[in-house]
């Protein structure tokens, strides 16, 4: 399915391009050319007066706001390095931009990223970040219940496992919403809010 359009209320979501993700090894596209495509898309959002929301994953130092339940691959340790959870620079800076912190996979759940949205009048979101299979698929999937339209920047997203992502991008995004590439979705923005 090829964009059709970007609703006059529409939203860029950034998900977890933070330092400690960013940095990890990603496929099909290393962390550098996401956040690239992402900062070139923030830009052309901000120039349109519309949302950015750049979501981060963090948790206590203790750990306590972890997700608890059991799972056949436990995540490692939450031990993390100082730093690992701060926004990239190439999306920090700008002070109109909304900042959600999660602890879970989805930036929907336990956030007020819906409240925050619904209040700026948002039926639209666009959806880059790292990682595709984790949080970007698991954020598009409940933006969807939600009612949200939902395109997704499949070369602005990146997973630990390119077979992964690619299944993501192939057999679930389509049923989500509208998938392009980050150059096509600032075409479109450019053809749709002049």
């Amino acid at each position: 399915m090829s964009l059709t359009t970007l609703d006059p209320r529409t939203a860029l979501v950034a998900i977890d391009l933070q330092n400690g993700i960013v940095a990890m090894p990603t496929q099909p596209y290393p962390g550098a050319e996401v956040v690239s495509r992402t900062a070139a898309l923030a830009d052309a959002f901000r120039s349109h007066g519309l949302p950015v929301v750049l979501v981060r994953v963090s948790f206590a130092p203790d750990g306590a706001d972890a997700v608890p339940g059991r799972t056949e691959r436990q995540p490692r340790g939450l031990s993390f390095p100082e730093g690992w959870d701060v926004v990239v620079d190439d999306l920090s800076g700008h002070p109109g931009d909304i900042r959600v912190t999660k602890h879970n996979w989805s930036a929907f759940h336990g956030t007020g990223l819906d409240v925050q949205l619904r209040r700026r009048g948002i039926t639209q979101i666009v959806l880059t970040g790292i990682a595709t299979s984790i949080g970007v698929e698991s954020t598009a999937r409940d933006a969807y219940a939600h009612g949200y339209h939902v395109t997704l920047a499949t070369d602005a997203m990146a997973d630990a496992d390119g077979e992964a992502h690619a299944n993501s991008v192939e057999r679930v995004f389509p049923r989500l919403g509208e998938t392009g590439t980050a150059a096509e979705i600032l075409e479109l923005l450019t053809r749709t809010h002049a």
